[in-house]
């Protein structure tokens, strides 16, 4: 190694960010195995790089004692005074023993730890970056995939998306450009992996906030968000601002913006229904599209009892109950749904008692 190797270091300290020092300690340390490797040493060396000239010295640590027993580890005193004739019982001694050819080995070694710490630095600055990025959405280019995922291509890294966490009926082809939201990042063997998701919740979410500009600015607040992925979901909004209509918000001029959500997620259903600080009002709006005449609420137990006209049920129930579930795990309690008959005289008949509860 010589100076073109320094600056060569330098460079890459500018670069990469990788200091120089790190660099020449990690090669010293690597050298020290190649030289017991190749040379069949078992002796106590030291590595020295000089940082200006690049040249490679290897050096024996012998410790001084009156009688050697192994010459590899120990040297006497007599000998170690004509090297240091400062020298004491108990003191280390250092002799060059830098082998001929060990230059070539030096620059082998050297191009494979450099080689290894670059890319293990590039590792940490890309999950770094995604880290930051968890619960965010990003676009990628689906590049193949194999039994269980796709492999989307964010540019510096690619991400897995398993297949359960695709919307059902969704299948791509290679080049397919996609939006998805990361859902973790993990420190790997093989460098950064990072998982994303078509049918978590936090997608909607986003995808709101990338096309509602009074969400993004904060004027409207997304509070709770349930969904069925594929089918159907329902988000709840707040604004402070009187002059703001948070529903109105959200749909957009003529549905503009969220017919472009829906599009981005393959027709999704999805009920924007206005938040509320009262309970009762919160579940009556979350049952949306369905009217309710009465909510009951016990706010110990979380517990909502509705009550909707006769030919509401059906519609505040919803398809295999698929409207009162989403309810309630946007308001956080258990609904208990009865149009307005089973709540008359008839609810006395327990054969007309019929009770649609829904857990949260």
């Amino acid at each position: 190694m010589n100076v073109d190797f320094i600056e060569a270091l330098e460079a890459l300290e500018r670069e990469k960010g990788i200091k120089k020092d790190v660099l020449i300690e990690a090669i010293e340390a690597a050298l020290i195995s190649g030289y017991k490797r190749n040379f069949n040493s078992a002796a106590n060396v030291r590595v020295d790089i000089n940082r200006q000239t690049g040249d490679v010295k290897v050096f024996a640590r012998k410790q001084v004692v009156e009688e050697p027993e192994d010459p590899r580890l120990e040297i006497s005193l007599d000998a170690a005074e004509q090297i240091d004739p400062g020298i004491q019982i108990g003191d280390i001694v250092e002799i060059e023993v830098t082998p001929r050819d060990f230059g070539r080995i030096a620059a082998q070694t050297a191009k494979q730890v450099v080689t290894q710490r670059i890319r293990e630095a590039e590792r940490g600055l890309i999950y770094s970056e995604f880290i930051d990025r968890e619960e965010d959405i990003v676009t990628g280019v689906v590049q193949r995939q194999d039994a269980r995922n796709y492999y989307v291509d964010l540019g510096k890294v690619e991400a897995v998306l398993p297949f359960a966490e695709v919307i059902p009926g969704e299948k791509f082809k290679q080049n397919d450009r996609i939006k998805t939201y990361i859902t973790k990042v993990e420190k790997t063997t093989k460098g950064p992996q990072v998982l994303v998701s078509r049918t978590h919740p936090g997608l909607l979410k986003r995808l709101f906030e990338l096309e509602v500009p009074e969400i993004y600015e904060g004027v409207v607040e997304i509070k709770s968000v349930s969904r069925e992925a594929g089918q159907r979901s329902k988000i709840a909004v707040h604004t402070k601002n009187p002059d703001v209509d948070p529903v109105g918000a959200c749909v957009g001029p003529r549905g503009a913006r969220v017919q472009a959500i829906v599009n981005e997620l393959k027709g999704e259903k999805i009920d924007i229904v206005r938040w509320s600080s009262d309970l009762a009002e919160f579940v009556a709006n979350s049952l949306s599209p369905a009217k309710v005449v009465k909510v009951d609420v016990e706010e110990s137990e979380k517990v909502a009892r509705v009550v909707v006209p006769d030919y509401q049920l059906s519609l505040a129930i919803g398809k295999e109950g698929q409207n009162a579930r989403l309810a309630a795990k946007l308001t956080g309690c258990k609904i208990d749904i009865k149009s307005e008959s089973q709540m008359g005289p008839a609810a006395d008949d327990p054969e007309l008692d019929i009770e649609h509860e829904v857990e949260r």
